[in-house]
C-alpha cells in the first residue's frame, strides 16, 4: 500500500506542468477562465465533423490532453454512468469505465453534469451524489474513490445534484459541495473542508492571486465565498441568494474584482475582494443560467437567459443578439464560440461594437444544448443532452 501511494505520488508529482498549448485539461481550460490561448484556427470548418459518437444523455463537457479526448455519459439502460476516453484523430473509442449512478431528472433529460480533469497521468471525476474518483488516465482503472459527499462532510445534496467539477490545484483536488473540500490527488485523503457549508454546489472554484498570496474563488447557494486554498480558511464573503439556491456560474476574476450572475431573474454583480467584500455594482442586465460569463478585453460575453450579450466591466450593455436559445459559449483569439441551444455553432467577433457573426453549421438536429463547447488543437467538441458528439475540424493546416 504504502509502495503503491508513494509510486502514484511519484507520477503526479509536476504532472500539471507538462500540459500542452492546446490543451484543456479540465473545466474552464489550462487558466481556469474558460478562455482559450490557442491561436491560428479557421472560423469556418470543414463542411462535414472529423467524427461522431454517442456517449449517453447528459451534459458533460470535454477534457482534452495530447490526442485524447475525455467526458462522462449515462446509460440510462443499464442505469450507469460511462467515463469514456476518445482518440481525438479518430474518435475511436480508447477504454470506458462505468459505475453505478442515478438518471436525476428533475424539470429536464437528467443525466451527468460536471467534466473530467486530467492531470499527468490520471483523470479526475466527480458525479452529481457526490463522489470523486481518480482514473488511470492510460486505461481508465480506478486508482481510488472518495465516499459520497453528503455522508462524508455533513452537507446536503442539491435539488438538481451536485454539478461542479473537480479543480486540480498543485498537489490538491479541490471540490465544491457546499462544503468546499481539498483532497491529496495522489491518495484521494481530505486534506481540509471548509468551516462553513455555504449551500448547494453547482458552481465549480477557480483559483486567482488576492493581494498577492492564493486565494480561491467559490460561488455556492448563499454566496460568494473567497477561501484559502491552504486550508479553506473564509477570506471574504458576499451573500447572494436565489430561488432554489441555485448559484452555478463559474465566478469570472478581474485582479481584485470578482464577477458574478445568477438566472432566475437574480441577476450579476462585481465585487471588489481586495479586503472584506464590498459589492461595486449590481443589475439585471445578465442572468447566467445554464452557461457563464467569458472575459475579453475588458468585457464580458455571455447569456442573459435566451440573450447573448456583451457587457462592459461597470455593468453597461454593449450589444445584444437573440435566436439563440439558451446557449453556451467559449472564447479563443478574438473569437465567440456559441453553441446555440438548438444545435447550431456560430463562430463570431468577441467586440463591444456589435454582433459580427463570422460563420454559422447546424451540428445537431435535435436535443437540448447546455455543454459548452471546447476547442483543442484546431478541433472543437461539442455535444447535445442526448449524447451525440462531434468533432468539428476548425483547423487551418
Amino acid at each position: 500500500m504504502l509502495h503503491a501511494a508513494l509510486t502514484i505520488a511519484a507520477a503526479l508529482g509536476g504532472a500539471g506542468s507538462h500540459a500542452l498549448p492546446d490543451d484543456w485539461p479540465q473545466l474552464g481550460g489550462p487558466k481556469h477562465d474558460g478562455v482559450s490561448r490557442e491561436t491560428g484556427w479557421s472560423a469556418k470548418g470543414a463542411d462535414k465533423p472529423l467524427w461522431r459518437t454517442q456517449v449517453g444523455i447528459g451534459y458533460s463537457s470535454f477534457a482534452v490532453r495530447g490526442k485524447r479526448v475525455y467526458t462522462l455519459g449515462y446509460d440510462a439502460e443499464a442505469e450507469v454512468d460511462v467515463v469514456y476516453c476518445f482518440d481525438a484523430d479518430t474518435g475511436e473509442e480508447q477504454w470506458t469505465q462505468a459505475y453505478s449512478a442515478k438518471i436525476w431528472d428533475l424539470y429536464h433529460g437528467g443525466g451527468t453534469l460536471t467534466t473530467p480533469a486530467v492531470d499527468g497521468d490520471f483523470v479526475y471525476c466527480s458525479e452529481r451524489e457526490g463522489q470523486l474518483r481518480c482514473l488511470r488516465a492510460a486505461d481508465g482503472e480506478v486508482v481510488w474513490e472518495q465516499k459520497p459527499a453528503p455522508k462524508e462532510f455533513d452537507c446536503d445534496t442539491p435539488q438538481w445534484g451536485f454539478s461542479a467539477s473537480p479543480l486540480v490545484l498543485g498537489e490538491r483536488v479541490i471540490l465544491n459541495y457546499g462544503r468546499v473540500v481539498a483532497f491529496d490527488k495522489a491518495k484521494g485523503t481530505p486534506v481540509w473542508k471548509s468551516k462553513k457549508n455555504y449551500g448547494h454546489g453547482y458552481s465549480t472554484p477557480v483559483d486567482f492571486q488576492r493581494g498577492g498570496k492564493p486565494a480561491l474563488a467559490v460561488f455556492a447557494g448563499s454566496g460568494l465565498a473567497i477561501l484559502s486554498p491552504e486550508d479553506g480558511s473564509e477570506l471574504a464573503f458576499t451573500p447572494w441568494e436565489t430561488r432554489y439556491q441555485v448559484n452555478a456560474m463559474t465566478p469570472v476574476v478581474f485582479d481584485q474584482r470578482v464577477f458574478i450572475s445568477s438566472g432566475y431573474e437574480r441577476g450579476c454583480a462585481l465585487v471588489d475582494v481586495t479586503g472584506p467584500a464590498k459589492v461595486l455594482w449590481e443589475n439585471k442586465g445578465m442572468c447566467n443560467q445554464m452557461g457563464g460569463a467569458l472575459p475579453w478585453d475588458g468585457c464580458l460575453y455571455g447569456f442573459d437567459e435566451k440573450v447573448l450579450k456583451c457587457i462592459d466591466l461597470e455593468g453597461k450593455e454593449r450589444w445584444n443578439q437573440r435566436g439563440l436559445g439558451q446557449g453556451v459559449l467559449t472564447l479563443a483569439d478574438g473569437r465567440l464560440i456559441v453553441m446555440s441551444e438548438e444545435g447550431e455553432l456560430i463562430v463570431a467577433k468577441a467586440t463591444p461594437d456589435s454582433f459580427q457573426e463570422l460563420s454559422r453549421t447546424k451540428v445537431f438536429d435535435g436535443g437540448t444544448c447546455w455543454t459548452v463547447p471546447v476547442l483543442a488543437d484546431g478541433r472543437i467538441y461539442v455535444r447535445n443532452h442526448a449524447g451525440e458528439v462531434a468533432a468539428l475540424d476548425h483547423r487551418t493546416r
